[in-house]
């Protein structure tokens, strides 16, 4: 059924898709991007690949497939996202969050109440929200490898499962947000030069997390 049209644009019944481009987005191709982000959808593309895997784990898991294959690559990817997915994200907020939130509220592109946000503000609360859940998930599978009740157990099981699906999502979205409308937006609104610092800044983080974790 085709979705319901009101003046001024869609009805609830035919509400606009998470993942539409936001209204005026400019198509930006890989090859035109600085290298610094370059480097960050690359480490997207990472990311996605890993919850491809994990994707699949979960199927597997729901299908009856309960074993130590899957229990390594349950491991495997909550390692992946410790070691990898947040100090990414960390990084990001240091280095290109920053900036690009002080230029939309320059620009006066925030809101108007008492506690002024932007989109910046909303891509953080994703970060906080995806570890947040993560930890959720994670807790959930380690307590129904520790129950002996079968009825607990499947209870235990279907949170952890739920809970790892709703994080599949969010970090998708998260990804696609930030991609077709943060990188873009870094990209038409610094400099080269700029955007070298904060390449540098990203470098810099980088090592010392290898240099804390050596």
């Amino acid at each position: 059924m085709e979705g319901i049209k009101v003046e001024g644009g869609l009805s609830p019944m035919d509400p606009p898709s998470a993942y539409e481009p936001p209204a005026g987005a400019e198509k930006i191709s890989y090859h035109e991007l600085h290298p610094f982000l370059q480097a960050l959808e690359d480490e997207h593309e990472e990311a996605k690949n890993e919850m491809a895997v994990f994707s699949d784990t979960l199927k597997l898991i729901k299908n009856g497939k309960i074993d130590k294959e899957t229990d390594k690559r349950l491991r495997d990817f909550f390692f992946f996202l410790d070691e990898v997915v947040f100090p990414h994200n960390l990084k990001e907020e240091k280095t290109l969050f920053a900036p690009i939130s002080d230029y939309l509220f320059e620009k006066g592109e925030s809101s108007k109440g008492k506690e002024p946000f932007n989109a910046i503000d909303i891509l953080e609360d994703d970060h906080l929200t995806l570890a947040q859940t993560a930890a959720v998930a994670f807790n959930f599978f380690s307590l129904f490898g520790k129950l002996a009740d079968d009825r607990s157990r499947a209870l235990v099981l279907d949170v952890a499962l739920q809970k790892s699906d709703d994080l599949i999502e969010l970090l998708r979205l998260h990804i696609f947000r930030e991609e077709s409308s943060l990188i873009a937006q870094a990209h038409k609104i610094f400099s080269k030069e700029e955007l070298d610092k904060m390449q540098e800044r990203y470098r810099r983080y980088t090592l010392r997390e290898e240099v804390a974790s050596s």
